[in-house]
């Protein structure tokens, strides 16, 4: 078993409480996929697009509460490449910290692109305007970071109460347009679809990795981070779950959606008003998302730079109460080539779905070896992990050829680690 190092105790500075910790892990988790999850969905499972729902929230408990206990056991910048290293060793983090830096950033221009999307079609402007709007969906949350988590954490509370308003009050006017005929016959295309159903929640599930690497900034990660867990596990579920009722009573399944299917959704129930809800809600979950999302990445990438899987000079921020300006502006970089790449080849986003999605399993997968062997033997947080393992190894057969990418990751490191070893012999 691998040497494993204590994390030093969490400064005073931290200063993000229990409701800012919730916010962040709802804004992680609920992402964009309310945008879009639902309608496709019921095309591809009709109502019993209902029970894949409940599928992927039960199979996401074991996910988030192992690394909930991760994280509040080892609160650490690095998050997840830090549970790797201390249980696997240098290369195995190097690749972890990798994949999710490089790979699951691909998608950041998905999240800022489905929300210029939407606000566009809200107003009924001409789409070829949707990269701008989508770009000050980037560059905002950006900005906002530059201040630091004192201030994003703030910012993010009142985000994600917003967003949840909205989504409450979507469910509340849609409820009276449903109609118990949509919800008949109940699996038109069999467990076949409620599988592919399965399959596209699993981007709407994902994110609870990310706050890990902010864990450092809790005050007091061991009481906070398994409560705020568990606050986002259930609000998020009721979300997912009370959004597909309403699509499928109101919208019914098989038939065909627009680049923006939440609109086919308030354009019945709220003629009028409902295109000005849905830029609300694009809005909102586009900047709430990356505004969550962004701490991460930066303060990954200072981690990284302090345990020399980058260049030093981006260590500087990398302990707990600072602002890694050095690393954001690092991501800063990669987002926006991204978002570059994303615009040059005409807003197709599906290659970019699939490579963070096959980046965030290969993620998985280390992290929860990790847990494994961190864990206390038969502990909750240990059996967690080992049901996480089982749950992620059929994530990785769904993958497939997708893995190219982290494949191709995990030989950069592969090579930075021989380089290394090169330099120490002479």
């Amino acid at each position: 078993m691998a040497h494993v190092i204590e994390t030093p105790a969490v400064p005073h500075t931290a200063k993000l409480g229990l409701g800012q910790a919730s916010a962040l892990y709802i804004a992680a988790v609920l992402g964009t996929g309310i945008l879009v999850l639902p309608a496709l969905a019921a095309d591809a499972a009709g109502p019993a697009s209902i029970v894949a729902v409940l599928a992927v929230l039960l199979a996401s408990i074991p996910l988030a509460g192992t690394f909930a206990a991760l994280a509040a056991r080892h609160p650490d910048a690095g998050g997840v490449a830090t549970f790797v290293r201390l249980a696997l060793g240098p290369t195995a983090a190097r690749m972890s910290g990798y994949w999710f830096f490089f790979g699951v950033s691909f998608g950041a221009p998905v999240v800022a692109i489905l929300g210029g999307e939407y606000v566009v079609a809200a107003v009924g402007a001409d789409r070829s305007i949707v990269p701008i709007v989508g770009l000050a969906f980037l560059v905002v949350p950006l900005i906002v970071n530059v201040f630091g988590l004192r201030v994003s954490g703030s910012l993010q509370l009142g985000l994600t109460a917003l967003l949840l308003v909205v989504v409450i009050g979507v469910v509340a006017v849609s409820v009276p347009a449903t109609r118990a005929s949509n919800f008949t016959p109940f699996a038109p295309h069999g467990w076949a679809g409620v599988g592919l159903a399965i399959s596209l929640f699993v981007w709407a599930f994902a994110g609870w990795e990310a706050v890990t690497h902010i864990a450092g900034e809790f005050r007091n990660p061991r009481r906070v981070i398994p409560v705020a867990t568990a606050i986002a596990i259930v609000v998020v579920g009721a979300a997912y779950l009370a959004l597909q009722v309403v699509t499928v009573g109101v919208l019914g399944a098989g038939k065909p959606h627009s680049l923006v299917p939440l609109i086919d959704l308030v354009s019945v129930t709220v003629p009028g008003v409902g295109p000005i809800v849905v830029a609300v809600i694009s809005a909102v979950v586009a900047v709430g998302v990356l505004n969550a999302y962004i701490p991460a990445f930066s303060n990954l990438a200072a981690s990284l730079g302090r345990d020399g899987h980058l260049p030093a000079w981006f260590a500087k921020g990398a302990e707990a109460g600072s602002v890694p300006r050095r690393a954001l502006a690092l991501w800063s970089v990669v987002a926006l080539s991204y978002f570059a790449i994303a615009v040059a080849f005409g807003l197709q986003l599906e290659p970019f779905i699939l490579i963070h999605t096959a980046s965030m399993v290969a993620v998985y997968a280390l992290g929860m070896l990790a847990a494994v062997r961190l864990l206390d033997r038969f502990s909750a947080g240990w059996w967690m992990a080992v049901v996480s393992v089982v749950l992620v190894a059929g994530l990785l057969v769904l993958a497939g050829w997708h893995l190219v990418v982290p494949a191709a990751l995990a030989a950069v490191a592969l090579v930075v680690t021989l380089v290394k070893r090169l330099r120490a012999r002479a």
